[in-house]
This record gives structure tokens, C-alpha cells and sequence, in this order.
């Protein structure tokens, strides 16, 4: 992948998160240009299925022509750091150098957004707050490349 985009709902409004996202995305520079697509989140606890469907429809909006898109989903596919390396180097190889990573908000993903992955991938089991979700994708974002080069990914 010479290229990655993240679409995310919701800001990173703390400073612990931003400061975490930044220091991954610059860890990134040398590997990907990596762009972060902020989606306004909405109000869910007035009207959740709307909310829910204002945001996946700026998501849609948001994708990239032609990228692979992967939505992050607790039922999507769970891979471990080597596993997700090697994949993004398949996929590189195949002819894909554009990734698109979506995040959903409070409420998840509009089932519309996951209608157009191409991947549901999944963390893990557990629930983590989008903003969790976001830091974790980067830094292994920043492991996958480190391990396609055989460098050390383990600190």
C-alpha cells in the first residue's frame, strides 16, 4: 500500500488521543501517505437509526474511487499483526495501493457503509471507544509496514 485513508466519525477530542494518532501518522510518513477523513458525529441518543444513517451516508460520500475499503466490525475478520502484514502486501502486489480503513462513531457503522467494504475487520472480541479504534488501526498501520520491511516491530 503506497497509500491509506481513514475515515473516521468523530473528532479525536481528547489531547491523549490526538497526541497518539499524530505520533503514529508520522510514524507512518516514511512507509504511506496516510490522509484522515474526520465525519461529523451525530446525536444518538435522540434518534439513533437517524443518526446512524446521516453518518453512513457521509461515509459513502467520503470513499475514495477505486481504493479497498476495510470497515472495522466486532463480526468482521480478526487478524493477527504478521497476518495483516502480509495481507496488505498481497494486496499491494495485486494492485491495490490505495487501503481506506472506516471507523464508525457511538453507534457503529449504517449498514450502508459495511455494503460497501470490500473487508470487515475486526480488533478483537472486546468493544473499544472509536477513538481507541483509531490509534490501534494506525500503530498497526506503522507495525504491518515495519514488519513488510523485516524490521523490528516488536517496541
Amino acid at each position: 500500500m503506497r497509500r491509506v485513508t481513514i475515515v473516521a466519525v468523530g473528532r479525536l477530542k481528547e489531547r491523549h488521543w490526538r497526541e497518539a494518532a499524530d505520533e503514529y501518522l508520522k510514524r507512518l510518513a516514511p512507509f504511506a501517505t496516510v490522509e484522515v477523513v474526520e465525519i461529523a458525529d451525530r446525536d444518538v441518543t435522540r434518534d439513533e437509526a437517524r443518526a446512524l444513517a446521516e453518518e453512513g451516508a457521509a461515509v459513502v460520500r467520503a470513499l475514495p474511487d477505486s481504493a479497498r475499503v476495510f470497515v472495522l466490525d466486532a463480526g468482521g475478520r480478526q487478524r493477527s499483526s504478521e497476518e495483516f502484514a502480509a495481507h496488505l502486501a498481497g494486496l499491494a502486489v495485486g494492485g491495490h495501493s490505495h487501503a481506506v480503513f472506516v471507523i464508525g462513531g457511538a453507534a457503529g457503522l449504517a449498514d450502508e457503509v459495511v455494503s460497501h467494504a470490500h473487508e470487515r475487520l475486526s480488533l478483537g472480541p472486546m468493544t473499544l471507544p472509536h477513538q481507541l479504534a483509531r490509534v490501534v488501526v494506525l500503530e498497526q498501520l506503522y507495525r504491518a509496514f515495519r514488519i513488510q520491511r523485516g524490521e523490528p516491530y516488536h517496541r
